[in-house]
This record gives C-alpha cells, sequence and structure tokens, in this order.
C-alpha cells in the first residue's frame, strides 16, 4: 500500500481529510475554553492538547503555534458573530431602527451570554501580538462597514461619506469599549440595559446623519 493510500483510508466512515477537521475543531474548542477562562497568557500548547485529548503532534498538524490556534479561534468566532449579526439585520430590512436593533441585539447577547467568548474576543486579543492587532483592527472596521451600510444616507458630498465612515467607528468602538467594560465587572448594567443604549445611541446618530445637507 502506498503512502497517499494510507493516509486516504477511512476510520469510522471518515478519510484523513474529516478526520483532521475533526481534531482541529477539537483544538479549537478547547482554546476557547481555555483562552477563555485561564487567559491566552496563562495557556501551553500542552495544555490545550490535554484539555482537546490530542497529542502534541496533532496540534501542529492544524497550527504553528499557541498564537495561530488563539487566531484560529478569533477568526471563526468572529466568521460567526459577523454572520449572524448581518442575517438578523437583513431580516429586518428595509426599517434602519428595527435593522440596528437586531444586528446589536444578536451581537451583545452572542458576546454576554458566553463569559469565554467575551474575553476572548473583547481582552484576549488585545495585545496578544503584531498580527492580531492588525487582524482586529480589521475587524472593528468591518463592523463599522456593516453599520455604514445600514445607516447610509442618500448618495451626497465626500465630505459626507467621511463623517458617516467615522461615525459607524465611533459607535463600533463605543459598544466594544463598552462591552470590555462590562465583562470585566465595571457595569452591572442587564443585557436588555445593554442593548438599550447602544440602540438608542446608534438612532441618534443615524438620524444626526440623515438630517445632514
Amino acid at each position: 500500500m502506498t503512502g497517499t493510500q494510507a493516509a486516504g483510508r477511512r476510520y469510522g466512515g471518515r478519510d484523513a481529510a474529516q478526520r483532521q477537521q475533526e481534531r482541529r475543531t477539537r483544538l479549537v474548542q478547547a482554546g476557547l475554553d481555555l483562552f477563555g477562562t485561564a487567559g491566552y497568557a496563562s495557556v501551553s500548547v500542552k495544555q490545550v492538547c490535554s484539555h482537546a485529548g490530542l497529542t502534541e503532534r496533532y496540534f501542529y498538524e492544524s497550527f504553528r503555534d499557541r498564537e495561530d490556534l488563539l487566531a484560529g479561534v478569533y477568526n471563526e468566532l468572529i466568521a460567526t458573530i459577523t454572520a449572524e449579526t448581518a442575517q438578523a439585520a437583513a431580516a429586518a430590512a428595509p426599517d434602519v431602527d428595527a435593522q440596528l436593533r437586531a444586528g446589536l441585539e444578536v451581537f451583545i447577547r452572542t458576546l454576554t451570554g458566553d463569559a469565554r467568548k467575551a474575553r476572548l474576543v473583547l481582552i484576549e486579543v488585545v495585545g496578544a501580538s503584531p498580527r492580531l492587532e492588525v487582524r482586529r483592527r480589521e475587524v472593528l472596521h468591518e463592523f463599522a462597514a456593516m453599520v455604514a451600510a445600514v445607516v447610509a444616507p442618500p448618495p451626497g458630498p465626500e465630505a459626507s461619506s467621511s463623517r458617516l465612515t467615522m461615525t459607524a467607528m465611533s459607535l463600533v468602538g463605543g459598544v466594544n469599549e463598552l462591552l470590555v467594560d462590562w465583562t470585566l465587572g465595571h457595569q452591572n448594567a442587564t443585557v436588555e440595559e445593554l442593548i438599550d443604549l447602544c440602540h438608542t445611541l446608534y438612532i441618534a446618530a443615524y438620524r444626526a446623519i440623515s438630517d445632514q445637507p
């Protein structure tokens, strides 16, 4: 039997690629569990592997190092949150008020509903590495672009577009920092109060932009 044939053999009805994906999924889940509780700086590759029930050989099959795993967990969480937030907003179209509330509700409830996700997305990736800082800034801009697409006024001069871009980033950054504060225990608001406050800010900004000449 050739090496290719051996690598492609099926076990339990799953081929090599499926088994590798399953191992990667277990490592990502272990990363979420550990980075989202003990913290990225306190967790080793060995601990991740032990939590996942895998040897280190299988860790390096999917990830270069611990930072690569953190990036993998972060990107998977962001992809899911982005898709669900966009889907909720789209389902509420064309009412801008309803779109903003629907998107905010999904985003805020996803993070406040799972302390591991909140800590990893809002805290652990901050300053973890230059690569992750670049990615974190990209994510903020992606969410700002999503907000801008919802609240965009009719086509106007370039200045209006610049104002919209800055406003959207201010709103996204504000919600991000409020949730960081809440996650760290500096705010005792209920989740409903967080959603209501953020929605109020977004609507106020939308009305201000819409009123611009």
